[in-house]
């Protein structure tokens, strides 16, 4: 009978089959659920044909102000002043060494130090010696006396606790191995089973719950650390916008304990932005540092919220969060070359989604990669073989509010029969291109890496990308193609080649 971690990783597995079991039974495979909503701002925009356009690189980041150390105030020397005390005092009758101390400002083991007394007794006539201030400094106080106390409470964990532990570190062990689930969270789904299961179906030295657990405490003994907010962050982080902010106390659920919720220290309520706002931005930043953090670490914003209570709404420069110990997304060294690698013909790259829901990465046959894909709106699938080609940094999206062009089959009056009607070309509304900035909060995030159909150069309208909305891109229908968190499409870009075959499973 398994005990400890591995019965409780078991446990949890085994849960998450059923979990895996009744979500299939939902949506059947390559069919995801419809989008529904909207990605806020863009209500209209999803209906328009877009194209990405490269930005400039000096157009990526905002201008903060680098705050200047405040000068040291100069400390003008003051001259010593004579002491009005004697050095020696003459004991009289009725004294004690501690009237003796509150005359001269010092306490009764100073005079005993300084006159080698071992007791309290004193008698009239006798001679003390009375420190001066500089050698009453120069006394050390008597250590103090320890304390005997029990371990503290934490060190007694309880078995609930434990798994907890367990699965979290399980969530940040498969991040760092690249094997993704999506944004880590108190109480991960069926999907990180799914991750887990497969982990270990490909590794062999983590086929059974033991050795896995194993693994994941060598790679991630601490399951979190610590990030102090840096004044340069704020190159990526928006001001806060008084017509859109709100502070309010807020009650939330407390990840890993469904059932209990905690109140947290008032946050911050970001209204959505305006597609009239989202055009009119020099960049699309973060909204808020909760944001920046969360994605920095791979995880969800309210999961930050519960695990930092105690932060202010707006942090400032130096706070310090506790956060996941993954491997974090530096948004300020994601562009750094080479983005792409070279193509080892060696050791060929091949990648494939499945179900269009899950990019896999191969490498030599091995599976090295697996992270979660969402397509922007229904409708976007892909067959057969596509190819990786080049990849767009900081990418913008340019449009002249033209609809685009849906082909329907439409019901023949002839004889009932179904044929495909011309669908009349809609006119451009605007005289010139209208963008929307590069920017974290791009719609197509961060980077952008362009498709093409096997055998052909030419770019498709849908690539692979990032997301504006990490937390929501199962949920949201948006503007783009496929579309990867920020920090997974930063990891997948540099795993493919250029002429990646992609296949679509």
């Amino acid at each position: 009978m398994l005990s400890g971690p591995a019965r409780l990783l078991t446990i949890f597995v085994l849960s998450g089959i059923f979990e895996v079991g009744a979500s299939a039974q939902q949506t059947a495979p390559g069919k995801p659920a419809p989008l529904k909503r909207t990605e806020p701002g863009l209500e209209e925009a999803v209906r328009w044909e877009w194209k990405v356009v490269a930005s400039d690189e000096k157009d990526w980041g905002l201008p903060f102000a680098t705050p200047t150390p405040a000068p040291t105030p100069t400390r003008i020397p003051v001259a010593p002043q004579p002491e009005n005390r004697p050095t020696v005092y003459e004991v009289k009758k009725g004294d004690a060494l501690v009237l003796i101390g509150k005359k001269f400002g010092i306490t009764v083991s100073q005079i005993q130090t300084f006159n080698g007394l071992k007791g309290d007794k004193i008698r009239a006539g006798q001679m003390l010696k009375i420190p001066t201030l500089a050698e009453v400094s120069a006394i050390a106080p008597p250590p103090p006396k320890k304390r005997e106390t029990a371990g503290p409470p934490a060190s007694k964990v309880s078995p609930e606790t434990a798994f907890e532990q367990d699965r979290l570190r399980l969530q940040i062990f498969l991040d760092r191995e690249q094997f993704s689930a999506g944004p880590i969270v108190g109480d991960p789904g069926p999907g990180f089973t799914r991750v887990l299961l497969l982990y270990q179906s490909t590794h062999e030295d983590a086929k059974d719950d033991a050795s896995l657990a194993a693994k994941a405490q060598a790679a991630v003994p601490n399951v979190f650390t610590h990030y102090k907010l840096k004044a340069e962050d704020f190159r990526f982080i928006a001001p806060p916008r008084a017509d859109t902010m709100a502070a309010r106390a807020t009650t939330v659920p407390a990840h890993g304990h469904p059932r209990k919720a905690a109140l947290h220290a008032p946050s911050l309520t970001v209204s959505p932005l305006t597609y009239q706002q989202l055009t009119a931005l020099p960049m699309l930043a973060y909204r808020s540092p909760w944001e920046f953090v969360a994605e920095r670490f791979h995880c969800q914003e309210s999961y930050l919220r519960f695990l930092n209570g105690k932060l202010p709404a707006i942090p400032a420069i130096g706070a310090e969060f506790q956060v996941p110990n993954v491997i974090p997304f530096e948004i300020e060294n994601a562009f750094d070359e080479p983005l792409e690698p070279q193509a080892d013909p060696k050791n060929p790259v091949t990648a494939a989604v499945i179900a269009l829901s899950q990019l896999n990465i191969y490498q030599g046959g091995a599976l090295v990669a697996v992270f979660p894909m969402s397509p922007a709106r229904p409708g976007l699938r892909g067959r057969n073989s596509w190819t990786i080609l080049d990849v767009v940094p900081r990418p913008r999206l340019a449009t002249f509010q033209k609809e685009r062009i849906e082909q329907t089959p439409k019901a023949s009056s002839l004889n009932g029969i179904a044929s495909q009607e011309p669908t009349p070309v809609p006119k451009a509304i605007l005289p010139s291109e209208q963008y929307l900035a590069s920017g974290p909060r791009n719609p197509v995030g961060i980077l952008w890496i362009n498709l093409a159909k096997s055998k052909s150069n030419e770019p498709l309208a849908y690539g692979l990308s990032g997301t504006s909305i990490p937390e929501q891109m199962n949920f949201e229908q948006s503007i783009g193609g496929f579309r990867l968190t920020n920090w997974d499409i930063a990891r997948a870009v540099r795993r493919l080649p250029y002429g990646t075959p992609l296949d679509w499973k």
